[in-house]
This record gives structure tokens, C-alpha cells and sequence, in this order.
């Protein structure tokens, strides 16, 4: 009777899309939310956000933002926005950043090895924040 037994495959299903809250840690082999998309859950609560360009610069260069750093960039952000420019130069610490001020959008980011002979276009200010 066992070789009588017919075993039909079972029709594929695609995985479901974890919800963005889940933990990076997942399955191993399973793709985790991306950078860029982690970056931006963290920026929320203030508002500002990175631009896919500027989160691969952070990510290739090793530079990372606490809290208090994100603090005061909002901060640098909100005063530009205050007295009406659209394009600022961010100088934090030792990162520059180009911020578009009327989308709350870090545009990219460079450190200070890169700093030396760059040439900032395209900006009507410039914080030091």
C-alpha cells in the first residue's frame, strides 16, 4: 500500500514582508530591514530624515549619530528653518552635512578626511551646530 501513496507538491508561497518593528535579528539568511529604512524609524520622532545617498555615505564611512548629536541637528535645521533658508551647510562636530531645510532631509554627509578641499555647492547657509 505505501507505494500507492501519491505526494503532490505544495504550491510555493512567498514570504510575508516582516513589519518594520521586528528586530533585525531574524532567520538566518533572512534579509532584514534595510539601513536607510532603520535610520529613518529613528528619525521620526523629530521629524528629520536621511536620503538613501546620505545613508550609504554614513554606512561606508562608519559615521554614527547618537541622540543627542540628532538633537542638535534638528536643532541646527529648525533655527535655518526659522530664518527662512532652504539649503544649509551643517557643521557637526567633526561631519559636515548638507540639509535640505524645507524637507527636513539630510542630502549627504561627509566626514573630516573628506572636509579637506570639498567644495559645498548649492547652499544659501551654513550652522555650527
Amino acid at each position: 500500500m505505501a507505494d500507492d501513496l501519491l505526494i503532490l507538491p505544495q504550491p510555493l508561497q512567498r514570504p510575508t514582508a516582516k513589519p518594520a518593528s521586528q528586530s533585525v535579528q531574524g532567520q538566518a539568511g533572512t534579509p532584514g530591514p534595510s539601513f536607510d529604512s532603520l535610520l529613518n524609524q529613528q528619525l521620526q520622532g523629530n521629524g528629520l530624515r536621511f536620503s538613501k545617498h546620505a545613508s550609504l555615505r554614513m554606512q561606508s564611512r562608519g559615521i554614527q549619530f547618537n541622540a543627542n548629536d540628532l538633537g542638535r541637528l534638528d536643532q541646527a535645521v529648525r533655527q535655518a528653518g526659522a530664518k527662512g533658508c532652504r539649503d544649509s551647510l551643517v557643521l557637526l562636530d567633526s561631519t559636515a552635512l548638507v540639509v535640505s531645510i524645507k524637507d527636513h532631509t539630510v542630502i549627504t554627509v561627509t566626514d573630516k578626511e573628506q572636509l579637506k578641499g570639498n567644495l559645498f555647492t548649492n547652499i544659501d547657509s551654513a550652522i555650527i551646530a
